[in-house]
């Protein structure tokens, strides 16, 4: 007999629960949390899910395989340690953690463990995302210049992260995915408009190398919402607008063509523009999160290394201890070389 569980089921716990039962890769799904009201609700609303009130009592259990952690950052890396040093599988909400000295150390016990860390960077497993990913990949973009992301909104207001921490893991996860490449340099500024010394509204500049750089622009503070990012390259530029139900992509053959010109033995750049047709592809809409759960189990029973890992969780959080370092020094550029920061 092999089971599955889901500590905390508040906000994004029950869509776990759902897609982990559907997937039927498990003869039972354990629901976990401290809160008996709302763990009477979930399992109410799913027949058959049992259910627990201490995770120390999976830790015990030898059928439970695997443990989705779904709660909030500050409790991820004790669950999660405690967990891999019980044996199981770990799937995690992003952040990963708080720190990334935590996630380091959890990266390092999986593999001591030959165990499966996965981090739930959900967008990464969207239709959109994957369509992006195959033009990229067939370089119909040319040469990368910019990425651009605005993901903004009015609340929800936390109180133990900033916005940064809040919304631009799913877009800073993104960029690094498509680009296959780690932050090089990062400057972010911020402002708080509320009581607590926690950034609501931010931009954050990020440098991959080779000229290519991305923008984060991230906000509680917007009267609506936004959620879009923009690839541009020498050739195509696309367009993702996640909000949109038909059209999410839209790719433009539109960029920019140089020419030097000769004169007088010096050399003049003329910069002239190139506008050709939009490009609507097509997007799966199997539901992300389904594909989450798949490529999950799939992992743990194969031993292959997820499209989200432990190492990528932990280039996130690099990146986002990388931006606090910019925020409280004005806004000063921080370089990211291996395992370590540093001011420029």
């Amino acid at each position: 007999m092999s089971s599955l569980a889901v500590i905390g089921v508040g906000y994004w716990g029950p869509n776990l629960v759902r897609n982990f039962m559907s997937l039927g890769a498990f003869d039972e799904v354990v629901a976990c949390d401290r809160d008996a009201a709302r763990l009477a609700s979930v399992c109410q609303r799913f027949p058959g899910l049992q259910d627990c009130t201490d995770p120390e009592e999976l830790w015990n259990r030898a059928d439970v395989e695997a443990v989705v952690i779904a709660v909030p950052v500050r409790f991820h890396y004790d669950l999660a340690k405690a967990a891999l040093s019980a044996g199981k599988h770990v799937l995690i909400e992003k952040p990963m953690t708080q720190t990334a000295e935590q996630a380091r150390e959890l990266v390092d016990l999986a593999e001591a463990k030959n165990l499966t860390l996965m981090v739930d960077h959900t967008f990464i497993y969207t239709g959109a995302v994957e369509k992006i990913e195959q033009i990229v990949r067939r370089q119909d973009l040319g040469t990368f210049y910019y990425i651009d992301s605005v993901r903004v909104n009015l609340g929800l207001f936390q109180h133990d992260v900033n916005v940064i921490w809040d919304l631009a893991p799913h877009d800073l996860s993104i960029v690094n995915h498509i680009l296959q490449r780690r932050p090089k340099v990062v400057r972010a500024t911020g402002q708080s408009h509320t009581d607590k010394d926690l950034p609501d509204v931010a931009y954050v500049n990020i440098e991959y190398g080779d000229s290519i750089c991305a923008n984060f622009h991230v906000s509680w503070l917007a009267p609506t919402k936004i959620r879009r990012m923009v690839f541009s390259g020498s050739r195509r530029m696309i367009v993702w607008n996640d909000l949109e139900d038909a059209e999410k992509i839209r790719v433009y053959d539109r960029g920019i063509e140089l020419t030097r010109i000769s004169k007088e033995q010096e050399y003049e750049l003329q910069v002239g523009y190139r506008t050709g047709d939009v490009w609507l592809p097509n997007v799966a809409r199997t539901e992300a999160l389904r594909k989450v759960a798949e490529h999950f189990v799939d992992c743990c029973r194969t031993g292959k290394t997820p499209l989200t890992s432990g190492r990528d969780g932990l280039d996130v959080v690099m990146t986002l201890e990388a931006t606090e370092m910019s925020l409280a020094n004005a806004g000063h550029p921080v370089a990211i070389d291996g395992d370590q920061m540093s001011l420029l």
